[in-house]
């Protein structure tokens, strides 16, 4: 087996007085999307901040690709081709859609300059954003806003994406969109890291599944294992994926 593209080894975080993350050990194989499941308060959020430089580690390891990057900066750490998409989406609403593009694609001035396969390709994924490119990005229904958001994310090359509830506050037939968006997206090898709630949508789209309680992972496997057993359901998440389908 290759090695892991991310792994955490015993990584600890602290926010003021707060002990969050309590000697997290994950591993995020190229290629896969690994969802993080687990109560609210569990410490997955923090996770991925943590990952990307936004409340440092107090201790642990983080490597990506083979290098360690827990002492880097945030900018640093996008740069070595990590995206973070957090829960509030992080779109400028006075902006419009072309706009928000052409900030997040660091190395063009100008629309023009983007990649046209790259921009082509975002388009294949979420034709509403063709729709409004030039409609204000703070106009957009909410499946709309969270579109733009992976878009940012992608439209460079991007070796993992971090992903915060994608579907959170999202009607069912745009979850559906979204789903759809995301099988493709993982049929190009890109490597996802997803915070989910949703876990109808988390059983359709993870190949493996991390569950987190009390700022530690608890359980790692596949999610066919997962969602099989309703029993280890019930243990670890207080509930049946099956009632969520």
């Amino acid at each position: 087996m290759s090695a892991p593209l991310l792994q955490l080894d015993g990584v600890h975080t602290h926010i003021g007085a707060y002990h969050i993350l309590h000697g997290v050990d994950l591993q995020v194989a190229r290629g896969e999307l690994t969802v993080l499941l687990g109560r609210n308060g569990a410490g997955k959020t923090t996770t991925l901040r943590t990952i990307m430089g936004l409340w440092p580690a107090s201790s642990g390891a983080i490597r990506f690709d083979g290098a360690e990057i827990g002492a880097l900066s945030t900018p640093e750490i996008a740069h070595r081709g990590i995206a973070y998409v957090p829960e509030n989406m992080g779109i400028f609403g006075d902006l419009t859609v072309r706009e928000n593009m052409l900030l997040a694609a660091r190395g063009a001035k100008r629309v023009e300059d983007i990649d046209t396969a790259c921009l082509d390709r975002v388009f294949g994924l979420f034709p509403a954003l063709k729709r409004f490119w030039q409609h204000p990005a703070g106009l957009l229904s909410g499946g709309q806003k969270q579109m733009l958001a992976v878009a940012r994310a992608i439209i460079e090359p991007r070796q993992l994406l971090l992903i915060d509830e994608p579907s959170k506050g999202l009607a069912p037939a745009i979850i559906q969109n979204m789903i759809a968006a995301f099988r493709e997206l993982k049929q190009t090898d890109t490597t996802i890291l997803l915070v989910e709630q949703n876990f109808n949508f988390a059983r359709q789209l993870g190949d493996k599944v991390a569950v987190m309680d009390g700022g530690r992972i608890v359980h790692a496997g596949t999610m066919a294992d997962l969602a099989g057993d309703e029993g280890l359901q019930q243990r670890l998440l207080g509930l049946s994926l099956a009632a969520h389908q």
